[in-house]
């Protein structure tokens, strides 16, 4: 990982300690220190949560590492118990996905400060650190905040041994400023610029390739691309039609009206479930790009009838509602298809009043009848690598072996939907990643004699950077949405 081949700090002794860690991780029951009551947390793990943003930014990653929560799901419970004004709740925010986004590239630092392999440190330890890390080298935060405000966050979990290894660690970190950090754990730019982006975009270098590879192997667009995903993404909003404007939506909740989608909306603070339209549902969370896969189907051009629209991977539910919300001012009705009873429920709550049906059902195997279908959406499961800045643990928890099963399946679908849309219909097929063997490698060796790629430019006529077509693929970095692929393709033969 580093360019010297350098894995450890100065000091260390021949038997692989060093002179002040060397018992620090020890954990000693004995030793730990209470702070009061304390809850149980995933799986029955204890937690403690005070009014600290560290402490809440703490026992996110905590849940991440130890239990395989995901952070946006586990983040905003722990903000509402522990009540954080508003501040400190976007502090904790920061810190915790800042530090998931960024854990290869810590791990990278800490490997190198540490007297022992990071898989023999206690988790709630390496949590710890690299949530100090992580402001020592990706923040404004004094040194002396990090270190110390750290170290208390994890009162009553850690160990005085342990506590103070973590204070070793961090002082070590502190010695040096985050551009030398990455000069020492990074390869050499002159040699492996894509390596080096990688470490110092905090992404592993497979992803990196996978971005360079749907850039057309252009390094300065990479570049832009992996820093633009190592950014905090904004909130973008759905405003439903036929339940509220888009403009009358921005207005009443101060936001402003997104660039490309007539429904999206950009928040720029605040938390959007509190919002009375989002708890209505005249409104959802919704990415821009993918509002944008949705239009790109229900505007694509049709030959014949258009009563008949299909989502086969509905849930949990958002592209399918703005589908139906669509189709409902154009006299055609949505059925969604959903495999898991519990999405399928999530996907029906969020037809509620709409002109669609929800069917528990395989969408490789959905019991319609073959050419029955006008318009059908295939929102594949796929890697996610196109939504990396909103999932900030998926960057490390994917690997490239996850591929070979999601792109059978992915064929499976669109071969589905090739077989339910009818002659002259047309099917959007769609993932959330720019991984060429997920998109365009997938829509080529489905269609051969089956249909014809329409030009998705086309039915998307206000957007900058599109490429050449007949696909389109967004990025963070050039349209401020996820990095989603959308394809159309026309049914053609009997």
């Amino acid at each position: 990982m580093t360019r010297d081949g350098a894995h450890k700090g100065p000091g260390r002794r021949a038997d692989g300690r060093g002179q002040d860690d060397r018992r620090q991780n020890d954990r000693r029951p004995d030793d730990r220190r209470q702070d009061g009551p304390r809850r149980a947390g995933p799986k029955g793990r204890r937690n403690a949560i005070g009014a600290d943003p560290r402490r809440v930014a703490y026992d996110v990653l905590r849940a991440v590492s130890q239990d395989d929560a995901y952070a946006n799901l586990v983040l905003p419970t722990m903000l509402r118990e522990a009540g954080l004004p508003t501040r400190d709740a976007a502090l904790a925010t920061e810190l915790a996905y800042g530090t998931l986004r960024a854990t290869g590239t810590l791990d990278a630092v800490i490997d190198v400060v540490s007297s022992r392999p990071l898989d023999t440190l206690d988790p709630d330890v390496l949590d710890a650190v690299r949530l100090g890390v992580y402001q020592l080298l990706r923040t404004r935060v004094a040194t002396h905040a990090a270190v110390s405000a750290t170290v208390g966050a994890t009162y009553g979990i850690l160990s005085q041994g342990q506590a103070g290894f973590v204070n070793a660690l961090l002082r070590k970190v502190s010695h040096r400023g985050p551009e030398e950090w990455i000069d020492r754990v990074a390869p050499d730019p002159a040699q492996d610029r894509l390596g080096y982006l990688a470490v110092a975009k905090a992404h592993p270098p497979w992803i990196a390739r996978a971005f360079l590879d749907a850039l057309g192997g252009d390094l300065d667009e990479t570049e832009r691309a992996l820093d633009a995903d190592d950014a905090r993404p904004g909130v973008h909003l759905v405003a439903r039609p036929g339940r509220i404007e888009r403009d009358d939506l921005a207005q009443r909740i101060d936001a402003t009206p997104g660039r490309f989608s007539p429904y999206a909306v950009y928040l720029e603070s605040g938390d959007p479930g509190s919002l009375v339209q989002v708890r209505s549902g005249s409104a959802a969370v919704q990415d821009e790009g993918s509002q944008l896969a949705a239009l790109a189907l229900a505007n694509a051009p049709l030959d014949g009838p258009d009563r008949l629209w299909v989502d086969l991977c509905a849930g949990p539910g958002g592209k399918a509602a703005l589908l139906a919300s669509i189709a409902a001012g154009r006299d055609a009705r949505l059925v969604a298809i959903e495999p898991a009873p519990h999405r399928a429920r999530l996907v029906q709550r969020a037809l509620a009043g709409l002109p669609a049906t929800t069917l528990i059902a395989d969408g490789r195997t959905p019991p319609l009848a073959d050419g029955s279908a006008d318009r059908v959406l295939v929102d594949a499961p796929c890697s996610g690598l196109g939504a990396l800045r909103r999932r900030p643990e998926a960057r490390w928890r994917r690997t490239p072996g996850d591929l070979p099963p999601l792109t059978a399946l992915q064929r499976q679908l669109l071969g589905s939907a090739l077989s339910v849309v009818r002659p002259g219909g047309v099917v959007a097929y769609v993932t959330c990643s720019p991984h060429l063997a997920e998109t365009r490698q997938v829509v080529r060796s489905m269609i051969e004699d089956r249909g014809e790629l329409l030009d998705v430019r086309q039915v998307l006529p206000s957007m900058p950077d599109l490429g050449d077509g007949p696909w389109v693929q967004l990025w963070p970095h050039l349209h401020g949405t996820d990095a989603m692929f959308i394809s159309l393709i026309r049914r053609t033969g009997s």
